[in-house]
């Protein structure tokens, strides 16, 4: 079923009927649509702006809410004509500290606005519009509109660019950016996520297109664009004017909470004002809006407001009849009786997931425990699912069924590739090393114009052995990458025209080929025993699979359909999961041993750290709580009695899962049916340990997961002799990672942990030093006073090191002060700051 048709079902609402009727009358009307609960209120917006043909600004309380009703819309079909309007800012406190991200995504939006043209919904929040913009006439005068045919030269685009603050470079790579090559000029907009690529002909414009900026392949031709440029700085513009006085008149403005919006544009403004005197920066104040500006100009606006409690008091009421998704904490049982009530009561079912397999789990769920209830699945998801028992709808999400986290999504420019892109060729200075795959290693000597046909074009000179020059056409950058070698160790460059090259990478092809003959022979004797061949999937496994809360990345599913195959087959598995930390590898590992549980076979799980153990205890536990097994831990964190105690268990057959660091190896740890050997972090093991394993894993099914695979072991996988699996694809709307370099300051330090305590945050504080690790704590309490710390290291007693950990991860402190002992695959999701 198509969205149009799901949103078909909503248009008989009365009441949104009639609030339509009234929206078409004068502004300055206060409206409570009363009883939306969950996403009903997208919906809602969504059916007010398909009848109403006007601009909707909707203002929630923080950017999370506004990114998941902005992700609703999106999913509802409305992505044409749905705007983010976000903070500049990236950190609420650090006003000097603009993100170009977000920068691009509000001159988009006063972009598409000034144009006119079809009703747009802007989706914001209180720090985003307690930004004053610039206004209308402002913008038309700071842009350059350019359309195809049209007579311009060069050289005004050239000081264009230059008067407003563009940087010319090679090659652009981010917003802000130009460059001229010949006949043609690359320019990165402001108001745009591509940038542009313009192709003379003389003084006419011939041409325009958008284009990716790693493979530099066009992605649209356009007839016209507008060129901003950094409208967020201050030298371009005289005059700022609230958000609500740059939307086009007639606007309607929705909350959900008015009140408390108004109190956070305060907050805004009076944090603006002292970090403006301190910076030394004047008026900035004149930039932001206060909470009493704000509230006169909503008095003059249309105002829809949600909630129970309205700010304004309301000219017309209207109520909805809506209840929030129930909680069925995974009981299935629970749920089909939840839905065949409704729908014996004559409501319409419908579930909602943006995952085919979630429905199929779902349905095969149903099928096993006997339920029989008839819905209607629907391929795009929503935040919140609710039940209209006007309309007698019934909309589940499949993320609230199974506990899995939902996360929203926004536009972002972030893309990454294995080869060298165009940004890197930016950082590449001469005398670099670089590879190319045909010709060796040489030195990057910078870029150089040449004669191509009769066209002057761009061009890398790499220089080799001799001071022999190569030109590398930009069109061939994906045949060259910078070198990466052993740390202050110069490489030995390559002759051009020599054949040497070529003859390395044969004698390296030929050692290849020697290692793999031991390997085969090696491996050989491995496939040729038996080991036991797992039963195919139960319900009890589509369910631990299902109820995972995050969404699963196409890696994490092959990869796992790739690990249970191989537990199916008479031969032992040797499989290899390779991926960064977060990307999933644990789960993976979590279904391999309920899968071996399944079957009455016991799993080992072997980890190099007692934290590491302590960590995947606590993971495989709650994971695996509602479901029949039993998991316990070695390590040296337990008492000699408790090791003791589960060492008999796991004999006697009475635990199922049992996860220790290398004591798991010593003799007298006996199984009674050990079906699968999990090692986690492979490369923190030394070689006995190594020898030891060799001894279980003859007939075991072995699952090896590591986020950095040792030579060798990486070696066997990529020959085969080892099957692999790798994890690239990252979690969906994954944040790229921040790093910042800085001398030791405490007030970065210091503002650093505030900004992450402040949004209910943790931090690493690691220092690798223990005799003087309490004298840092000393120094953090005095700079970020009220911050709880706590200190962790590895000569601490066991059962203390276990304590301060748990803590930890409950939240009981905000800092943890340690020793590189929490470096080995520790999982925190609260802990976003080192």
């Amino acid at each position: 079923m198509e969205t149009s048709e799901f949103l078909k079902y909503f248009s008989g609402s009365g009441q949104l009927a009639e609030a339509v009727d009234l929206l078409t009358t004068p502004p300055g009307g206060k409206i409570h649509l009363k009883g939306l609960i969950g996403s009903s209120k997208t919906i809602a917006i969504a059916q007010l702006k398909e009848n109403t043909q006007k601009n909707f600004l909707v203002l929630l309380n923080d950017k999370e809410e506004a990114g998941y009703f902005y992700d609703d819309l999106n999913n509802l079909g409305f992505s044409g004509d749905t705007l983010f309007f976000p903070s500049s800012f990236k950190r609420p406190a650090h006003y000097s500290e603009p993100e170009q991200e977000n920068i691009v995504l509000r001159t988009e939006v006063l972009n598409k606005l000034a144009k006119g043209g079809l009703s747009q919904i802007v989706v914001t929040y209180p720090e985003a519009i307690a930004e004053k913009v610039i206004t209308g006439a402002e913008l038309e005068k700071n842009t350059l509109q350019l359309a195809k045919n049209d007579k311009v030269s060069i050289e005004f685009i050239n000081e264009f660019l230059y008067e407003y603050g563009f940087e010319r470079v090679d090659f652009v790579y981010e917003p802000g950016q130009f460059s001229i090559r010949g006949s043609i000029v690359d320019i990165f907009s402001f108001s745009n996520e591509d940038p542009y690529r313009i192709d003379f002909f003389g003084d006419e414009v011939d041409s325009i297109r958008s284009f990716n900026i790693n493979n530099q392949l066009s992605k649209s031709t356009l007839e016209k664009i507008t060129i901003v440029p950094n409208i967020q700085d201050i030298a371009h513009c005289s005059e700022r004017i609230p958000f609500l006085e740059f939307m086009p008149p007639g606007n309607i403005v929705c909350g959900n909470n008015i009140g408390f919006s108004l109190e956070r544009v305060d907050a805004v403004y009076n944090q603006a004002m002292p970090a403006s005197h301190n910076d030394g920066t004047k008026n900035i104040e004149a930039n932001f809006i206060s909470g009493d500006e704000l509230k006169t100009f909503l008095g003059k606006k249309t105002v829809i407001e949600f909630g129970t409690d309205p700010y304004f008091p309301s000219s017309r009421t209207f109520n909805f009849a809506i209840s929030g998704q129930p909680v069925f904490n995974k009981n299935f049982q629970l749920l089909g009786e939840n839905l065949s009530e409704y729908q014996k009561n004559g409501y319409r079912l419908f579930i909602l997931s943006n995952n085919e397999k979630q429905i199929e789990r779902l349905q095969a769920i149903f099928h096993d425990t006997g339920v029989k209830v008839k819905f209607d699945p629907l391929l795009f998801t929503l935040h919140e699912g609710f039940i209209d028992h006007h309309l007698q709808l019934c909309c589940y999400t499949d993320h609230q069924i199974f506990e899995r986290y939902h996360r929203f999504k926004i536009k972002s420019r972030k893309a990454q590739r294995e080869f060298i892109s165009l940004k890197e060729l930016n950082k590449l200075h001469p005398g670099d090393y670089v590879v190319h795959i045909d010709h060796g290693i040489g030195k990057f000597a910078g870029l150089v114009k040449t004669g191509v046909n009769g066209k002057t074009q761009e061009a890398m000179r790499l220089v080799y052995k001799n001071n022999d020059s190569l030109l590398v056409s930009i069109h061939s950058l994906h045949r060259i990458s910078k070198y990466k070698g052993k740390d202050g160790t110069e490489p030995k460059m390559n002759k051009l025209g020599t054949g040497a090259w070529q003859k390395m990478k044969n004698r390296t092809k030929a050692k290849v080929k020697d290692i793999a003959k031991e390997l085969i022979a090696l491996y050989a004797e491995r496939r040729s025993r038996n080991g036991y061949s797992f039963s195919p999937d139960s319900y009890l496994q589509t369910e631990l699979e299902a109820s995972f809360i995050y969404e699963d990345t196409p890696d994490q599913q092959k990869s796992t359909v790739a690990v249970k195959e191989d537990m199916e087959k008479p031969i032992p598995m040797d499989r290899l999961v390779c991926g960064d930390v977060g990307f999933g590898k644990t789960e993976i590992a979590i279904r391999a041993a309920f899968k071996a549980v399944a079957d009455s076979k016991q799993v080992a799980v072997l980890v190099p750290t007692t934290i590491l153990a302590l960590q995947h205890f606590k993971t495989f536990s709650e994971r695996l709580g509602n479901f029949p097994a039993n998991v316990s831990y070695i390590s040296r964190l337990r008492t000699a009695a408790e090791v003791k105690q589960t060492l008999k268990e796991v004999s006697q057959g009475k635990i199922d899962i049992v996860i220790g660091t290398h004591r798991l190896v010593s003799k007298d740890v006996q199984f009674k049916d050990l079906g699968l050997l999990i090692i986690d972090e492979e490369q923190k093991f030394g070689v006995s340990i190594k020898e030891k394993l060799k001894q279980i894993k003859i007939n075991v099914d072995t699952l090896v997961l590591t986020a950095t695979p040792i030579p060798r072991t990486l070696q066997f996988s990529l020959m085969g002799a080892r099957d692999l699996s790798i994890l690239q694809t990252p979690p969906p709307n994954r944040y790229p990672i921040v790093t910042e370099l800085h001398g030791f300051n405490e007030q970065i330090i210091r503002d650093a942990i505030q900004y992450e305590v402040g949004r209910e945050g943790q931090v690493f504080f690691i220092h690798n030093r223990v005799q003087n690790i309490y004298e840092v704590e000393a120094t953090l309490k005095r700079i970020a006073p009220g911050v709880k710390t706590i200190v962790a290291h590895g000569q601490m007693e066991g059962p203390k090191l276990e304590k301060v950990m748990l803590d930890f991860i409950n939240g009981k402190y905000d800092v943890l002060i340690a020793t590189t002992i929490v470096e080995s695959g520790l999982d925190i999701p609260n802990a976003n700051t080192i």
